[in-house]
């Protein structure tokens, strides 16, 4: 069978944040946080955020909402925090309608794979299909997708692999000819791996050449990515490797291009 047939990628699913729209907001948590008697800082916030983040993706995201923000809080700190001001700060913190932007990648990749006729869609750990829609409609990019699938309401959440199975479903397309594409390499790739899809982990502070998961650094290498797996069945070549040449007399495949720096 040719390999344009064997390792066709008909959909791309998306993660949501982290991946497509940046919801962090760590000035706002530093100010619930000194209104509630909890002194911390913006920084220090976003490191535990981010140390505990990858935590909670390898434990199969085991914490809940309240669970993993005290964790951060706490460990921000460097203390426990007193019920009533965990309280106070937790009620701001589920009430506050925290602003989403979308990444600057995230257009330009969804554009050009509209223009290669793939189908898009959505599978997102959050409140619900309804509030995951306006976000994306907000931030304009709502109509690229066939189908958003939320685990608030589908009332089962990643990793667990029913979730990427309803989002395949709803596209009618295989899984074993669907990307998913996230920021976290346990619960977005390896899950969605699991479930039979292919995963592409996008790790923005990375150096995009992990294979294990597949790693790229911006959304814009979404596009390069499939169009190689296409051809070989892999993602992009080492950085070491030369450009591969098919002797028979098949075109080069697509490597990456290198990382802009600054």
């Amino acid at each position: 069978m040719p390999a344009f047939e064997r390792n066709r990628i008909r959909a791309v699913l998306f993660d949501m944040g982290g991946t497509l729209v940046d919801m962090r907001d760590f000035l706002a948590l530093e100010e619930f946080a000194n209104r509630a008697g909890i002194r911390l800082d913006a920084d220090n916030l976003a490191h535990w955020t981010s140390q505990l983040r990858d935590e909670n993706d390898r434990l199969g995201e085991k914490w809940s909402f309240e669970e993993f923000w005290r964790k951060v809080v706490e460990g921000a700190t460097g203390k426990s925090v007193p019920d009533a001001q965990w309280a106070v700060f937790y009620q701001t913190v589920s009430n506050h309608q925290f602003p989403a932007h979308l990444y600057s990648d995230a257009r330009i990749c969804l554009d050009e794979l509209k223009d290669n006729h793939l189908k898009l869609g959505v599978v997102t750990n959050h409140v619900s299909e309804q509030s995951a829609r306006e976000l994306l409609a907000h931030e304009g990019v709502l109509d690229y997708f066939e189908t958003v699938v939320a685990s608030g309401t589908e009332r089962v959440a990643k990793p667990d692999p029913r979730i990427f199975q309803r989002g395949v479903e709803r596209l009618k397309v295989p899984p074993q000819e669907t990307l998913y594409v996230g920021d976290k390499p346990y619960t977005d790739v390896r899950a969605a791996e699991k479930a039979g899809l292919h995963g592409l982990w996008l790790h923005r502070d990375g150096t995009g050449y992990g294979e294990d998961p597949p790693e790229i650094t911006s959304l814009a290498e979404v596009p390069i990515w499939i169009a190689q797996f296409e051809v070989s069945g892999h993602g992009f070549s080492r950085p070491e490797s030369k450009l591969d040449t098919d002797f028979t007399g098949a075109e080069e495949t697509p490597h990456r291009p290198r990382r802009r720096e600054g």
